[in-house]
């Protein structure tokens, strides 16, 4: 039976609310993941069907910031991701509550990784692309602690992912550690990040999430697509802004992210 605490979290994301945290008073990891678990099946009870997973707080620099000192992870669908014809993303704020902004690399496996080795989930990997995910909180203020931030479907709102290169176009996981970012709002610099943060590389976080998922008995399947966190920290979104992003290091254009 689906817990009234799962059913009031997806109506708070279904309708960009948020929702008392005593209400919730999580401190477990896996009781949080026990409760998104609930949110998931109530997702594909409606109609919804997973297409992979993020991965959250992979950047330690923001561990301090939030509070959360691990990282999460939960479910991307196909309700929430977005493949972009071209370099433009256009996102209504109004439709998440709370919502930030994260540039992130996108990873999408051709095949199941049998171990949790990062040569090993490179080989596994099918095509990287850039993405903006869009994360919200159902939680007030974004405080929270680790469990409510995984049962709140791990902070997920929305990605979009810009075009997809073959993995071949990187000559391995030390490429992707090395990649640099800038991100732009309305043409002013506003932040910039690394490869390296997110747990010493985009692959390095796959490869967790493998171990982590591997420890619990649950492949990834093939064609699972990966976004891997964010290289800065989450930025606040508002109506009518124009963000930007500009890469080195790796052949993956910067994107555009209009909001609305």
């Amino acid at each position: 039976m689906t817990s009234a605490a799962a059913r009031s979290l997806l109506a708070a994301w279904d309708n960009g609310s948020t929702l008392d945290p005593a209400a919730f008073p999580l401190t477990d990891p896996d009781a949080g993941l026990a409760l998104q678990t609930e949110i998931n099946a109530l997702r594909r009870a409606r109609g919804e069907r997973e297409l992979g997973m993020k991965i959250g707080f992979t950047n330690r620099s923001i561990w301090p910031l939030y509070g959360v000192h691990h990282p999460i992870w939960a479910p991307v669908w196909d309700s929430t991701v977005v493949q972009l014809g071209g370099p433009l993303a256009r996102v209504t704020c109004a439709r998440h509550s709370l919502p930030r902004l994260e540039p992130e690399i996108v990873l999408e496996l051709a095949h199941t990784p049998q171990r949790a080795e990062p040569g090993h989930v490179f080989d596994c990997i099918g095509w990287i692309a850039h993405g903006f995910e869009i994360v919200s909180s159902p939680w007030p203020g974004w405080r929270f602690n680790g469990a409510q931030a995984m049962a709140a479907q791990g902070l997920h709102g929305a990605l979009h992912i810009g075009p997809r290169l073959p993995r071949s176009v990187v000559s391995g996981p030390g490429q992707l550690s090395e990649l640099r970012l800038q991100l732009f709002c309305d043409d002013q610099p506003i932040a910039q990040g690394s490869g390296s943060a997110v747990l010493d590389g985009p692959v390095q976080a796959l490869t967790y999430l493998v171990a982590e998922l591997l420890r619990r008995d649950i492949p990834l399947p093939a064609h699972s697509i990966i976004t891997t966190g964010t290289l800065t920290d989450a930025q606040v979104l508002r109506p009518g802004q124009r963000w930007q992003t500009r890469i080195d290091g790796v052949d993956l254009p910067g994107l555009v992210l209009q909001t609305d």
